[in-house]
């Protein structure tokens, strides 16, 4: 979630802090110095600080069982309470909670006082469903005020929610369903985007049709057809959302729950094209959401109103659109549409709108906004804004100097975040009262957080080196495991690196380096997950899309260097010999690339595929991806001694570059 080091010297430009926001920023020096001198206790007095404990924890960490940690073990809390109800009770149910803009124009205000209202009521809808603690519930939404209201009333009574983005097909859901085994699904007839209707529903029954299934109940919010449009409806299992909340009372209790009580399973894509369920768990990870959302946002929830674009559907939306910020009793903007509709300066309207403060969004968005040229934020009044936050994949400095310039006036602190789905919440970051920033660089580990630039080895690199990103110490919005498989979790993230003294070493799976002033600079995935728009898509599981097409016979897919999207999906295929003829038709490559669309979602359409007679292969068999990488961003061809024919990577080079200039 930062950006590759393309020359460290670049950053000619630094930014010291602004002395006017220095001098009232909220994290200070003292963060780093009471961290260094004792963390866990850190991490109590931050828990204890920023959160309430129904029961108080009297111990912070248990890491006997490493890597499997045990956060505030022995205390009680209940997240929904801590995101809502003492709020209320301080005083503050007037706070606006989100200010809701739907993609068509229509707005919802909804303070604290309501939303704590809302939840109850949902709480209590899903307790007459049968829903209690443990039961895994799939939400499937579009960013309306009830994906927020059904993702705290599921952590309310204790049981576990699993989000599944709504621009995943129902290939997608149904198998994040059936790995969970939700009982229940949450979702929405349709959504707007791009002033057109997208069916959430018709991709449920199309889940649920594929064969037997754990599900008992559909809850369904109208959104985006009149009650009068036909849609699938199974008497019995299938209820309107606003039908069921009608019947049911607002007056909820907050059970507390164990500390380390799942709270919600998060599906991200790994190296064998078969997604893996992150689990997370309440106490330790609402700590960190909450602790970095005041920190390294500069957080005043008295007056910042606050907007992070992200979707409630990736980690960023569950940590920074939910969790952190009304853990601290934050204002936001909630924004159902994409950025150019109806019109290219949407979010600029939005900012002038509502005075949005705190502007937290992606490298990507920040760069089609760089095409689309200055002159449309440039109409709008963006005064307001005070600090920018970067997220989801690399930002190169060029855009970070845009984005502090153009949006920013020149005068907003800028903060490129590093972090995962499997970290929880943000781990390296500049803190902007503090930190003089460099475009492009990650910089240091927040206070409390220990990353380091190691070898294979696991060694420390010196200031200057390159390396891999390791965390050897334990941090408390740690992923507990992977859902149902505590095999691929240790073998996943725990076995690169010797174990050391203090126990296992984390592999966040990104090749880094340290500048010679020490600052971290991250130079992208070292394995074969893409990162498209800030989503993290695995090579194989497009590939095992692709081949599932009855014309192919093998596929490689990489991900290459894209000005807009950060990678791109760049896809090889070789057709099967008698579906030779239908594939030399017009149109062969759109129909595939539809089909992966069709089957994992549109962020997987590969931007490129070329059908090739022959893929580079050792000669164990294993494929050269690295060798098709060069090609597809248009470098010189590497290494091909180890290729078993060294041909094949001629004959594609050709064809790539004929097709590129055809």
């Amino acid at each position: 979630m930062s950006t590759p080091l393309e020359n460290t010297t670049a950053s000619a430009h630094v930014f010291p802090p602004p002395a006017e926001f220095a001098a009232a920023a909220a994290a200070t020096e003292g963060l780093a110095a009471a961290a260094s001198a004792d963390r866990l206790k850190f991490w109590a007095d931050r828990s204890q600080q920023l959160l309430h404990w129904h029961r108080p924890f009297t111990e912070v960490l248990d890491w006997s069982g490493a890597p499997f940690a045990r956060w505030f073990a022995d205390g009680e809390l209940n997240v929904a309470y801590n995101c809502l109800d003492r709020h209320v009770l301080a005083g503050n149910g007037d706070r606006v909670a989100l200010h809701w803009e739907g993609e068509p124009g229509d707005t919802r205000t909804v303070t604290y006082a309501e939303l704590t209202r809302d939840v109850k009521r949902a709480a209590n809808l899903l307790t007459s469903l049968g829903i209690g603690q443990g039961d895994r519930v799939a939400i499937y939404l579009p960013m309306i005020p009830e994906a927020v209201v059904a993702m705290l009333a599921v952590a309310r009574i204790g049981a576990v929610h699993s989000v599944v983005f709504g621009g995943f097909s129902s290939e997608s859901l149904r198998a994040r369903i059936d790995d969970a085994q939700a009982r229940l699904v949450i979702t929405a007839d349709g959504s707007w985007r791009k002033g057109k209707v997208t069916p959430l529903k018709p991709a449920v029954d199309a889940a649920l049709a594929a064969g037997p299934t754990t599900v008992e109940k559909v809850l369904v919010v109208q959104r985006a057809w009149a009650s009068d449009q036909k849609l699938g409806w199974q008497d019995g299992r299938d209820l309107w959302w606003h039908d069921e909340v009608a019947q049911v009372s607002d007056e909820h209790t907050a059970k507390p729950f164990p500390a380390e009580n799942p709270l919600f399973i998060l599906y991200t894509s790994g190296t064998t094209g078969r997604p893996k369920g992150i689990l997370h768990t309440s106490g330790g990870y609402l700590t960190q959401a909450a602790y970095t959302h005041r920190n390294v946002f500069d957080l005043r929830p008295e007056t910042d109103v606050y907007w992070c674009t992200a979707d409630v559907g990736w980690i960023t939306g569950h940590s920074y659109v939910v969790y952190g910020p009304l853990a601290n009793g934050a204002s936001q903007v909630l924004y159902e549409g994409t950025p150019d509709t109806p019109h290219s300066g949407r979010w600029w309207e939005l900012i002038e709108k509502y005075k949005v403060s705190l502007l937290y969004t992606a490298p990507t968005a920040i760069r089609s906004f760089m095409k689309a040229g200055r002159e449309i934020p440039g109409r709008f009044d963006l005064s307001s804004l005070r600090l920018l936050g970067s997220v989801g994949e690399p930002i190169n400095p060029e855009a970070w100097l845009w984005y502090r310039e153009v949006i920013g006036a020149d005068r907003t602190p800028v903060v490129d975040t590093w972090w995962q789905t499997e970290t929880g919440g943000i781990m390296v970051s500049p803190l902007p009262g503090i930190t003089t920033t460099k475009p492009g660089a990650a910089q240091t580990p927040l206070p409390g957080i220990v990353v380091e630039v190691v070898d294979e080895r696991g060694t420390p690199v010196a200031d200057g080196g390159s390396g891999l990103l390791a965390i050897p110490e334990p941090w408390p919005g740690m992923l507990r495991g992977i859902w149902g498989d505590p095999a691929r979790f240790v073998e996943t993230y725990w076995s690169t690196f010797p174990a050391r003294e203090t126990g296992p070493v984390y592999f966040a799976g990104d090749g880094a380096r340290k500048d010679p002033d020490g600052d971290i600079w991250l130079l992208g995935r070292v394995d074969d997950v893409m990162n498209v728009s800030g989503h993290r898509l695995s090579t194989a599981e497009i590939e095992s899309s692709l081949v599932a097409h009855p014309w192919v016979a093998e596929a490689a897919v990489v991900g290459a260097s894209d000005e807009t999207t950060g990678q791109a999906v760049v896809a090889f295929v070789i057709i099967r010999s008698r579906h030779a003829e239908d594939a030399a038709a017009a149109g062969t490559t759109d129909s595939l690339r539809a089909h992966v669309a069709q089957q994992i979602g549109p962020i997987a359409r590969p931007r490129e595929l070329f059908l090739v007679n022959e893929l580079p292969k050792t000669r164990s068999g294993k494929i050269m991806r690295r060798l098709l990488r060069d090609v597809a961003e248009g470098r010189a061809i590497g290494d091909t001694t180890t290729l078993a024919d060294a041909t094949v990577m001629r004959a594609i080079s050709e064809r790539f570059t004929a097709e590129h200039h055809a």
